[in-house]
């Protein structure tokens, strides 16, 4: 069960401003589109996605920023595996059909685990 990096997450203070360009600077493709509070950029030739999040205000930007976020089919296993060699994960959360649950590295750098690639979607992704 290893897990693949598979998502970065900015937090961002004007989201549609911060989707735009990594866009127009890195060619990521985007509707631009809020969904469940996301903003999605999908890399137009593989790798890593990148999810624009909203900046909480006591965020302090340029500092915490980024979170690296982790896929795994199963974030429990996953978790309960990792607990056993020493890295707990907070609470799992439900969303919209998949499952996250938070860490932080050694450096208390933001990270998470999150089963959200591998969620069925129904009949539209809106």
């Amino acid at each position: 069960m290893s897990p693949s990096l598979g998502t970065i997450i900015i937090y961002a203070r004007d989201m549609q401003k911060t989707a735009a360009f990594y866009s127009k600077h890195f060619g990521f493709e985007t509707s631009g589109q809020v969904v469940e509070g996301l903003i999605e950029l999908q890399a137009s030739h593989g790798g890593a996605s990148i999810l624009i999040h909203q900046a909480a205000k006591s965020v302090k930007l340029g500092q915490v920023g980024v979170k690296l976020s982790f896929h795994v089919s199963d974030v429990v296993a996953f978790s309960a595996a990792s607990a056993k060699n020493g890295l707990k994960f907070g609470a799992v959360h439900e969303a919209n059909g998949y499952s996250f649950a938070n860490a932080k590295d050694a450096d208390k750098n933001s990270i998470s685990i999150s089963s959200r690639a591998f969620r069925k979607h129904s009949a539209s992704k809106a």
